[in-house]
């Protein structure tokens, strides 16, 4: 039997669920996401690991160590392309992590949760109050202070769903299908709206010529994907090149990563002989664990390690309004940008929840979009500068931050979990033995 996401999701019953927001999705697309989330679960474990490594490390003894290995410079100068491990993390190895992102988001709008208006209206519309009151509060936070502060107002607009994933394993929660579902959408909007501020506001000394020439390896990668070629030798010199280029264009190359990721057609073209499972679901199962399970986790380790200087570093770290801008944002912004915006805007078209869920755990769900990590970290970086006193105090910060707006989520979300558990049950539950649970053969 083919996968479930090599079939677009099948339509939807007309029986009354358009007026509903956050209700379940086709069984297809229930195991897709499922699919997903055991992978970014398993990537946060290890996110989390090398959190606490580099932490531990950069504040031992033998510290020098972390730096000295986090500055080592490698790659060939001439092209550019000497740079230290932490940037190779930063700009290379997190290229692979948004050309993911790319892949999910235009699979999202082309056959999964996104395809529909109404059903895409919620989760943008919650990203992007997630992104702006946080920025908003860092911004009021750095108001009257030096101008160089301000650069830093989109480090707590992110959401890390692999550090949120990992927190709901650890406390062993059982989110209902609709929750999942809108946690992994509102995630990849927000990485896309995070790729958008990166390559529009942090993007410096732009050089036409590179970009022009990068257009070049990417429109032969997209004419290749087109045809459904999956050769990884024809595939990957296309997109190094396409990176490279894209780096020493000035636009941060992370930027490459996504636009890769859109060129790749979602669905199977249904020729005869062609593989049941469509190109972008075959990269996706070919670079998600990588990505999960290295990639991410080695940028963290690279960026997350911070000398915390004791009583006095952490004096001056609380005396930073980058810091305590960031920790608010993280904590209060996230909550009420994403459950204030899913309120208003479920109340102004006369929605109503689904039977399966409660305003509470939408509430508990805005606190979990707290956890702002990966993307955070990166942009603590193109502000500041790595190395610079603003961004250890903003790094601090965002693990401060996502750590209690961790701890928030988890006392609201683990006192629903006995209601989970049924819904659980209830989406398992297969009386008549065809493979589908019968909740999904009933919708």
């Amino acid at each position: 039997m083919p996968h479930p996401s090599s079939q677009p999701a099948a339509p939807e019953p007309d029986s009354g669920s358009s007026s509903k927001v956050f209700s379940r999705s086709t069984y297809p697309e229930y195991r897709r996401i499922l699919s997903i989330l055991r992978t970014e679960t398993v990537g946060g474990a290890l996110l989390l690991a090398a959190t606490v490594v580099a932490l531990i490390w950069a504040n031992s003894p033998a510290a020098d160590g972390y730096f000295a290995l986090r500055d080592v410079k490698i790659g060939y100068e001439p092209w550019h392309l000497e740079l230290s491990l932490g940037h190779w993390a930063s700009d290379g190895l997190l290229a692979v992590f948004f050309f993911l992102a790319g892949l999910e988001l235009k699979r999202e709008f082309v056959a999964g949760e996104l395809r529909k208006p109404s059903k895409a209206v919620v989760p943008v519309a919650a990203a992007v109050g997630g992104v702006v009151v946080p920025a908003l509060i860092y911004v009021l936070f750095n108001l009257g202070t030096a101008g160089e502060t301000l650069k830093g107002w989109a480090i707590p607009t992110a959401t890390d769903i692999a550090f949120a994933l990992a927190v709901l394993a650890v406390i062993n929660t059982h989110l209902p299908a609709a929750l999942r579902t809108f946690l992994l959408t509102l995630a990849v909007v927000d990485d896309l709206i995070a790729i958008g501020i990166i390559a529009f506001f942090y993007s410096t000394g732009l050089q036409p010529l590179m970009l022009l020439a990068a257009l070049v390896p990417f429109a032969l990668f997209t004419f290749l994907v087109q045809k459904r070629i999956r050769s990884w030798y024809l595939l990957l010199p296309l997109a190094l090149a396409t990176w490279g280029f894209v780096h020493a264009s000035g636009i941060h190359a992370t930027v490459a990563g996504v636009l890769l990721g859109f060129a790749v057609p979602v669905l199977a073209s249904g020729k005869k002989g062609e593989p049941a499972e469509g190109l972008a679901e075959h990269l996706e199962h070919k670079l998600r664990p990588f990505s999960a399970g290295f990639a991410v986790p080695v940028f963290a380790f690279f960026s997350a390690g911070v000398a915390l200087g004791g009583l006095d570093g952490m004096g001056a770290t609380l005396r930073d309004p980058v810091a305590l801008g960031i920790v608010a944002a993280l904590v209060v912004g996230k909550a009420v940008g994403v459950f204030g915006t899913t309120f208003l805007v479920t109340k102004t078209t006369r929605a109503s929840l689904d039977s399966s869920i409660a305003w509470i755990d939408l509430f508990g769900l805005a606190l979990l979009a707290g956890i702002g990590f990966t993307v955070s970290l990166l942009i603590g970086e193109l502000s500041f500068g790595a190395g610079s006193a603003h961004n250890d105090h903003a790094k601090v910060a965002i693990l401060a931050g996502s750590l209690i707006s961790a701890l928030l989520a988890a006392v609201v979300l683990k006192a629903r979990n006995r209601r989970y558990r049924q819904v659980q049950a209830d989406e398992e539950r297969d009386d008549d033995a065809d493979g589908v649970p019968d909740v999904f053969a009933r919708a």
